[in-house]
């Protein structure tokens, strides 16, 4: 109680001035960043916007000498994370300052920027993982040997340091000699240096930088991922091409690329021509989604890939365009980012997290976050459908009692159907038999098909389940599920496609419908191997089972007398 009474205390106090806010800073400075990572909390939050307002009122390098000085602690990996964020110096500050756990580093590390894992790769305290991870993306040692090398290069190559010793990276500070003990460093490197053999004919000369431990880069890229800011320049890209395109501008590979990135906009097949080393060099076609601050919904940059350009129809001499489904996933991919950006600025206001907010609008911004909430819950059912459609989505193997999940689906159906006297009855076979799909998967499938079923029927119906095992099917599992009045009458086409808000439901199964429920129930059945269909006023639902084992070879051998 003693942590929380003083930081509330510092919270009560409003600097406005030069001399309180930088007391302020450095009150919340020693409070925050002795937190342990799982500290939270509404006050804890608080702290950290006023944290992060404060730096506008005090210069980056007077920020610096704070982190920089003796007693400071940095625990807190929230902390380290926006302290990273801001500018050069304070960032290289608060990296060199962090006390973090290995696992809390590689947390940490994906959201750090160049700048920021540069001055990681400085620290003496580095784990082989955090090194080989700083590897992995592109941020290597310094190739320089340190100023203390110097004066060995004068001497015979036999008493030189070992090489570790000489490629190991140089201290922060430079000497006084300035550019002269930097040339100088230069000529004891490339004295030191082990012999490099000849490059194959056509590949470049390389310094031995150790990059090949963990990756060689191909002949010719085909295909690789990458980010860039919101100026359009590319800040990250995968291992085998970091060093080759970072840094480089989105605009100056292709200019009429400046129209769609001013506007924000997606940027889909985009032609561009790559000039550089040769793995990278030529044409190419780039395909990105804007990204947006979840926290301030503001523009970030881009987020996308580089591949080279798809084959060329023989009859049509165009490319290849994607598939139905491929472009529904795009799109679904283009709507989600700022929905995303939509729901996050909404909680932030809901959560107070910028300072105090009227109740009117705490509540309004509820609202919206439940409704992007929503929606994104429709775009995941749009995409599961496109994706079990084209075959691009295969369910995980298993094995599941069905039908004793669809009583157990049933019962936890009565607190939404007993009110209205629905319910489901069962007849049939009740032995335990598995059929060959997943617990998951099952119980997406029993809860899409009973709500559905339930939810649209009336008040007092008495829906029939009827459960076999037919003996053409070999461990198969058959289930008649009968259909409520509102959908007896309806034939296979009208039943599957039935329009959002044509049929009445009590429950709702799902965004879209009654018919749309039933369409992704039958391609959930069709990926596990089985099918649902119309037979009658009835669904069908038939699941595979599970493959016989095969016989142990000492029983067969004891079995024919081998």
């Amino acid at each position: 109680m003693q942590f929380d009474d003083r930081l509330a205390t510092v919270l009560k106090f409003r600097a406005d001035g030069a001399v309180t806010s930088r007391i302020q800073y450095r009150q919340l400075l020693d409070l925050l960043g002795t937190q342990q990572h799982h500290a939270q909390g509404e006050q804890i939050d608080q702290a950290l916007a006023r944290f992060a307002e404060l730096r506008h009122q005090i210069p980056a390098d007077e920020r610096a000498r704070m982190l920089e000085q003796g007693n400071q602690r940095l625990r807190s990996p929230r902390l380290v994370a926006l302290l990273a964020a801001t500018e050069p110096a304070v960032a290289q500050a608060a990296i060199g300052r962090a006390e973090l756990s290995e696992t809390e580093w590689l947390d940490l590390l994906p959201a750090l920027s160049p700048v920021a894992r540069a001055a990681m790769r400085q620290r003496s305290d580095l784990t082989p993982i955090l090194s080989r991870r700083l590897s992995d993306i592109g941020i290597y040692d310094r190739g320089l040997p340190p100023s203390d090398a110097i004066a060995a290069a004068q001497d015979p190559v036999a008493e030189l340091p070992a090489t570790s010793e000489i490629l190991a990276p140089p201290a922060p500070d430079l000497a006084p000699e300035g550019i002269g003990a930097i040339v100088k460093r230069i000529e004891a490197y490339r004295k030191a240096r082990p012999t490099i053999d000849a490059p194959p004919s056509g590949e470049a000369p390389r310094l031995p930088l150790g990059e090949e431990q963990h990756f060689t880069a191909p002949r010719m890229v085909r295909a690789f991922d990458f980010a860039a800011d919101a100026a359009g320049r590319i800040v990250w890209a995968d291992p085998g091409v970091f060093a080759m395109v970072v840094g480089s501008s989105l605009q100056s590979i292709e200019p009429k690329l400046s129209a769609r990135m001013r506007g924000h906009q997606r940027i889909a097949a985009a032609r561009a021509a790559m000039t550089g080393a040769p793995a990278i060099a030529g044409d190419w076609q780039i395909d990105a989604v804007p990204r947006f601050d979840p926290q301030t919904g503001g523009f970030s940059g881009y987020q996308g890939r580089f591949r080279r350009p798809g084959p060329v129809s023989a009859t049509s001499g165009v490319l290849a365009v994607d598939s139905e489904a491929d472009r529904i996933r795009q799109l679904l991919h283009e709507l989600r980012t700022p929905v995303n950006a939509i729901q996050g600025f909404a909680e932030v206001i809901q959560q107070q997290l910028f300072g105090p907010t009227p109740h009117e609008y705490r509540a309004l911004a509820a609202t919206i976050a439940g409704d992007a909430a929503r929606m994104l819950a429709a775009f995941e059912e749009l995409e599961r459908l496109a994706r079990l459609e084209s075959g691009a989505l295969e369910l995980d193997p298993g094995a599941t009692d069905f039908a004793a999940l669809l009583t157990a689906t049933a019962h936890q159906l009565e607190t939404h159907t007993r009110q209205r006297q629905v319910g489901f009855e069962f007849h049939g076979e009740t032995s335990q038999r598995s059929v060959a799909i997943s617990q998951p998967d099952a119980e997406r499938l029993a809860w899409r098909l009973l709500a559905t079923l339930g939810g649209a029927a009336a008040p007092g119906e008495l829906l029939q389940i009827a459960i076999a095992f037919p003996t053409d099917l070999p461990g198969a599992a058959q289930f008649d599920l009968a259909l409520p009045a509102s959908l007896a009458s309806k034939d296979a086409n009208e039943l599957f496609h039935a329009a959002v808000g044509s049929v009445p439901q009590a429950i709702a199964s799902g965004v879209f419908g009654v018919g749309f429920a039933l369409r992704l129930a039958r391609a959930e059945a069709k990926a596990s191997g089985g099918s649902l269909m119309l037979v009658g006023n009835r669904l069908r639902l038939t699941l595979p089972g599970l493959t016989a084992p095969v016989p142990h070879h000492s029983e067969e051998a004891q079995r024919t007398g081998a």
